[in-house]
This record gives C-alpha cells, sequence and structure tokens, in this order.
C-alpha cells in the first residue's frame, strides 16, 4: 500500500498524557512508513519526552489562528480526545472538497475506558452538518479499549521482543541510583492522591525495604506535601524521562503507580504490579471508570479494594501489599497482558479502519 499523508491534532490539555499518546501513535506510524503532521498547541513536552525527534513526523506549531500551508489534503485527520481541528484547517479542506478533492478520513480518536458504551460506540459514524464542512465529511469514532471488539491499545511490533532482552539491574546501575540488592522497587507517577502518606508510611514499616522512583512534576510534589513520613535515603528523585525510558522504569519495578491513559497502557505491557490513578472528575464519573476497568482486568479483591482507596473512592484504607498480595497482583497483571497481546494493537486497527473507508 501506499504511505499516506496523516494530520494528528492535540491539544495539550494537562499534563502532557495527551502529547503522550499522540506522540507514540504517531511513532508508530513513522516506523510503518507513513508521513505524520503532529500539530500541538504545546509542544515543549516533546523536547525530554522525544529529544531529537523521528523521520517521518513533523511537529507543527497549532497556532490560533492557523496560516493554513497549501498543500495537499491529507490522507487522515485524527482529532486526539475530540478536539476538533483548527477552523481554518475546515475551511481550507471544504474549498478543496467542493473542487473535488476527496475528503480525509476523518477520525476522532476518544478516550480510553473499559465502559460498556465504548464496543458500542467504536467505528460509528457520524456526518457533519454544520459549518463549513456541512454535508462533505463524515467523521469517525475510533474507541481504544481492551477488548477485541474495540481499536486496543498501542504497541510497538518489537515490544516483546525489547522487553525480553532488557536487563533491570543493569538499567538501574545506568541511572546512578543505589538500590539495596532485595528491596522492593516502586516507581511513583500520580496525582495528589489523599492516600499517599499513609501508603508511604506503611509502606516503611513493612518487613520488605521499598525503594521510591519517583517521577517530577506533580508525583514529587505530592511525596514532598506528605511529609518526612519515610527515610530520604529510600526516595529517589528522577529525571524527565523519555518514553522509551519510563518504559525501562515500569519494566525496572516491582511496583508501578501510574495515571492517566498512556501510563496505564504502559504498565499492562509492563506486566507487572500497578495501581492506576484517574484523572479525578468533579462529578465522579471516573469512579464508574475505574471499576469497569477492575471488573475487566478480574483483579483480585485486595487489588480492588487498594485502587478505589488511592482514587478516593469512600473511606477504606489502602493496606500496603505483602509478599503473598503483591505474587496475586503479579499473577493477574500478566493473564491480562497475554490476553491483551493476543489482539490487534491500535495503530494496525487504525490503518486497516483507513484503508477500508478510503
Amino acid at each position: 500500500m501506499a504511505r499516506m499523508q496523516w494530520d494528528i491534532f492535540c491539544r495539550v490539555i494537562d499534563n502532557f498524557g495527551d502529547v503522550g499518546v499522540c506522540w507514540r501513535l504517531s511513532a508508530d506510524l513513522a516506523r510503518r512508513g507513513e508521513r505524520v503532521r503532529l500539530w500541538l498547541d504545546d509542544p515543549q513536552a516533546l523536547d525530554w519526552m522525544a529529544p531529537g525527534g523521528l523521520p517521518g513526523i513533523e511537529v507543527r506549531h497549532w497556532t490560533s489562528p492557523l496560516s493554513v500551508p497549501k498543500e495537499p489534503l491529507a490522507d487522515v485527520w485524527i482529532e486526539a480526545f475530540g478536539c476538533e481541528p483548527p477552523p481554518e484547517f475546515v475551511e481550507a479542506m471544504a474549498t478543496q472538497v467542493a473542487a473535488g478533492a476527496r475528503p480525509p478520513v476523518w477520525i476522532n480518536l476518544e478516550y480510553l475506558s473499559a465502559e460498556p458504551y465504548v464496543e458500542r460506540s467504536h467505528r460509528l459514524p457520524s456526518p457533519v452538518m454544520s459549518g463549513p464542512a456541512r454535508g462533505l465529511a463524515t467523521k469517525w469514532f475510533f474507541y481504544p479499549g481492551f477488548t477485541d471488539r474495540t481499536g486496543g491499545l498501542l504497541r510497538e511490533a518489537d515490544l516483546p521482543t525489547r522487553q525480553a532482552a532488557f536487563d533491570a539491574d543493569a538499567w538501574l546501575d545506568r541511572t546512578g541510583v543505589p538500590l539495596p540488592r532485595g528491596s522492593r522497587r516502586v516507581s511513583l507517577f500520580c496525582y495528589e492522591p489523599a492516600a499517599l502518606p499513609d501508603v508511604l508510611r506503611q509502606a516503611a514499616r513493612a518487613q520488605t525495604r521499598s525503594e521510591w522512583l519517583v517521577t517530577p512534576g506533580r508525583a514529587w510534589q505530592a511525596v514532598q506535601q506528605a511529609g518526612p513520613v519515610v527515610a530520604n535515603d529510600r526516595i529517589h528523585a528522577l529525571p524527565w524521562l523519555t518514553q522509551p525510558e519510563f518504559d525501562h522504569l515500569l519494566w525496572a519495578c516491582d511496583l508501578n503507580f501510574v495515571r492517566g491513559e498512556d501510563s496505564l497502557a504502559r504498565a499492562l505491557w509492563a506486566g507487572k504490579p500497578f495501581v492506576w490513578h484517574l484523572y479525578p472528575q468533579h462529578d465522579n464519573a471516573h469512579h464508574a471508570k475505574l471499576e469497569a476497568f477492575l471488573e475487566w482486568l478480574d483483579a483480585p479483591a485486595s487489588w480492588r479494594a487498594f485502587h478505589r482507596a488511592w482514587n478516593g473512592m469512600g473511606s477504606m484504607q489502602a493496606v500496603w501489599p505483602g509478599a503473598d498480595t503483591l505474587h496475586d497482583w503479579h499473577a493477574c497483571a500478566q493473564a491480562a497482558r497475554q490476553r491483551l497481546l493476543a489482539q490487534s494493537d491500535l495503530c494496525s486497527q487504525l490503518i486497516g479502519f483507513v484503508q477500508e473507508k478510503r
């Protein structure tokens, strides 16, 4: 098949998770020979997330107003998380389509969820019925997900091979973080969970010593706000990590605290016990989202309880897992990873969908 041109539009709402997803998608497309223009209103995160860029990806600054380049229409438009392409782009597209050009396959790449509506809504059309593109284009809803009736998760073709060859001890040595042998390695990437001080306190009292590898930004600030509940020599501040290095962090640890969408998917591929911190919503809609995910995960009762406490559901306490409990979580995480590996990945499904609609 001929290479296609993709325009991916992304507005950085908060915490860079949205640009993280879009960069991983762009990188996977580029490695498969596709051409990508990634439109970002705030591209600064790529300075540390993907320094040096990648051949096949052109990062463009999404300004307002935007001067639309005089280029042929892309084969594909992807609006990430319903961000809506720039109005200037839509107007230019409508003019070209009215003159006989083929419209792009226009995809609304939605949020990740295990809730039932995802399977019902995946791949549904939404004809454009207003604005300059009225009657000239159709949007298609595309939902990432955890079952074969969804769009799947982003997964590079060589991910299992790279993971199998990974040497955790060697990587940790290269980071310069001194970790005693036999300690539990814990990565922390979170917002500001109310349960954090108590979890840190429980871990400090546990029989097995825990070493906390804390990501910069909100997670590090949350640890500082928790106070001196853990000895300083057990808290290790990490620098900003590239996406491959963040994967390495998850692969090297025994327990991973993650947040948002991109890091949840990477924690699943890591196949290690993890705790997911959902982005808090004022109406607590994230609680139903968490329950749906835990049901798909078929998580043990102890894992469900910890997740609920970590996400502020009710007055329950997060109980620090002992060795047997962590073993149960690990077995469940491995089973989930195997189920996901048997499904088609998101990028492959997107390419196939676009070829079908063209």
